[in-house]
């Protein structure tokens, strides 16, 4: 090389090493690389980094003959005099030839050469080209690692979090159920803490974390998080709910009263009459004394249940006790609907000049004497009460005055 070309050589060549140093450091720097040094590896991780962990050795120590090298050569190009020609041969080889010297990597016994020298001899671009190797493996395993304590690690928190509170909710719940999904879930979280501690590269899947199991987990903790705040609700409301269930049953059997009455009256009144079947209020008031016991023995979850399904019969049954008042009136309604439009049909029959048809007369006095009569065979009374609007209407039929 010329005495220019040999200068800026060197000087492109150093601030190459200069950049590949600034890279080492960092990657030495990095949180991955901290990580898998500090933690206690296994499965393909601890494989993965081993063979990880020889290469940046050798990357290390291919970067300080290297590095040997171009310091050489800078010294040689700060003593460049008026005739350079040794020294810029000098530089020549030492930029352009083997000039990087480093231990060849021991192989067995029985696979080496009786003539292999010990060492391999590089040249700079070589040793450039060889660290480049080196560095992009070490590298991906430390991206990778960090990657996926990125991407776990915090969702793993937030489990912890949510479920220590599961756990503080659910002590003295006295929920068998939920003390195995508690103790489930936190075996759960302690596999996937352990996994990520030490073979977090098992997490590693298509360039990104897989955070699949974190999602189950997920969704594990929140079921168990919602049932342990449920039942510590209950716990703080049980007093009030229970209250309002004595009032509902009360009700409910205010309402049985009140449509046994009905139907008490409508049968007196109502031949015919079929009554819907009552419900049973009395199993209701046993219930309470149940739901007591329960909350005096904190057994949440089973009064979680009992309570439930006593707050739906209780409901219930004052419904189907209301709907049988219904019907009790809609008997004496449908007596009262009869007597009118019999009225109402004789009155048309007055209008058509027919009042004194000893016929229709014959008619309305049987659907009267029915209708009037109590109790009052209601299906007779209707039977009766249509024919004699169907009287009249054929009166009216014949062309006589409206």
């Amino acid at each position: 090389m010329t005495r220019e070309e040999a200068v800026t050589a060197v000087a492109e060549a150093t601030a190459e090493r200069d950049i590949i140093r600034a890279n080492l450091l960092d990657l030495d720097a990095s949180f991955g690389k901290r990580m898998l040094e500090g933690a206690t590896l296994t499965g393909q991780t601890s494989e993965r980094w081993a063979a990880e962990q020889a290469e940046l050795a050798r990357l290390w120590e291919t970067f300080t003959t290297y590095s040997a090298v171009l310091d050489r050569t800078a010294e040689i190009v700060a003593r460049l005099g008026r005739s350079p020609g040794g020294r810029l041969a000098e530089i020549t080889g030492l930029l352009r030839g083997p000039s990087v010297r480093l231990p060849r990597a021991q192989a067995p016994l029985q696979a080496r050469e009786l003539t292999a020298d010990a060492a391999v001899e590089l040249t700079v671009s070589g040793a450039v080209a060889q660290m480049r190797r080196g560095y992009a493996g070490v590298a991906a395993v430390c991206d990778a690692a960090q990657g996926v304590w990125d991407g776990i690690a915090p969702g793993l928190q937030e489990a912890a979090t949510r479920l220590a509170e599961a756990t503080k909710y659910s002590a003295g719940l006295g929920d068998q159920a939920l003390a195995n999904a508690v103790g489930a879930a936190q075996a759960n979280l302690d596999g996937l803490r352990d996994t990520l501690n030490g073979d977090p590269l098992a997490f590693w899947a298509g360039g990104r974390a897989d955070t699949a199991r974190l999602t189950r987990l997920a969704g594990q903790v929140t079921g168990v998080a919602a049932r342990a705040a449920e039942l510590d609700r209950l716990r703080q409301q049980a007093g009030g709910r229970i209250s309002a269930l004595t009032a509902a049953v009360s009700a409910a059997a205010t309402a049985r009263q009140d449509a046994a009455a009905a139907w008490q009256r409508a049968a007196a009144k109502i031949a015919d009459a079929v009554r819907p079947p009552m419900p049973d209020v009395n199993a209701l008031a046993g219930r309470l004394a149940a739901l007591a016991e329960l909350w005096a023995a904190g057994r949440w979850g089973r009064l979680a249940a009992e309570l439930d399904a006593a707050e739906q019969e209780a409901a219930a049954a004052a419904s189907d006790c209301r709907a049988v008042e219904r019907a009790a009136r809609a008997q004496l309604d449908r007596r009262n609907e009869l007597r009118g439009l019999l009225e109402a049909y004789r009155a048309k029959a007055a209008r058509l000049g027919a009042a004194e048809d000893a016929g229709l007369e014959e008619l309305y006095g049987r659907a009267r004497d029915l209708l009037w009569t109590a109790p009052c065979g209601i299906r007779a009374a209707a039977a009766a009460v249509s024919g004699y609007q169907q009287a009249v209407l054929a009166v009216g039929g014949q062309g006589g005055p409206a």
